[in-house]
């Protein structure tokens, strides 16, 4: 579990398929084999440590290369990485899985950002609800049926991808999963609400 703040701008040392190294520094100051850190809000688990401590591996399976933009980099590409929240940590976001639900594509940069995405997507979101966005925890402003908008602050923008990226630019979309155990407790009760055809008009 994660809260969509980016702890660390990271850098893609290498690539060969699935199997990604990255530079970094804060993330994993403590890390070992088998945890878990998040890249642009995607959860993948350390297979390698350098010697120095200065780089990290993972393996992306093609489900996930499939599922969101970590298909898209490459050497020197930088990326948004999160280690998991701890209980005594303060949740400065919201609760992110890291586990993307789709994958849109900028309209317009940040500050004002506009992200077009699947009308399945939409449907979670709401005005002043939460999003994450390349694993950053964004608040929403405004939602369409196949877009939505968040504001950037200077901050965010600068020590995140989000600030790098323009139209066209691909992002891993993560909704807030309340929203989808919601909906999904209420179906069976909404269903079950529903008037049932009479005799007469079911014939």
């Amino acid at each position: 579990m994660f809260t969509g703040i980016v702890e660390e701008l990271g850098t893609v040392r290498s690539r060969e398929g699935g199997r990604f190294t990255f530079s970094a520094v804060r993330v994993i100051e403590n890390a070992e084999v088998g945890d878990s850190i998040s890249h642009n809000g995607c959860c993948l688990t350390v297979v390698e440590l350098g010697a120095d401590r200065d780089w990290y591996a993972v393996d992306a399976v093609e489900e996930t290369l499939a599922r969101t933009n970590l298909v898209d980099l490459d050497c020197g590409d930088r990326v948004n990485l999160e280690r998991p929240v701890r209980l005594m940590d303060r949740l400065g976001g919201h609760l992110v899985q890291g586990h993307v639900d789709g994958v849109g594509a900028i309209l317009a940069p940040a500050p004002d950002l506009r992200v077009h995405v699947a009308a399945s997507l939409t449907r979670y979101m709401v005005e002043k609800g939460s999003v994450t966005v390349d694993g950053c925890s964004l608040t929403i402003v405004e939602v369409s049926a196949d877009w939505f908008t968040v504001a950037v602050i200077p901050h965010t923008a600068a020590i995140t991808t989000i600030g790098r990226k323009g139209p066209g630019d691909r992002v891993n979309i993560e909704v807030d999963v309340m929203a989808k155990h919601a909906e999904k407790l209420l179906a069976g009760f909404l269903e079950d609400k529903r008037p049932h055809p009479s005799t007469e008009e079911s014939r």
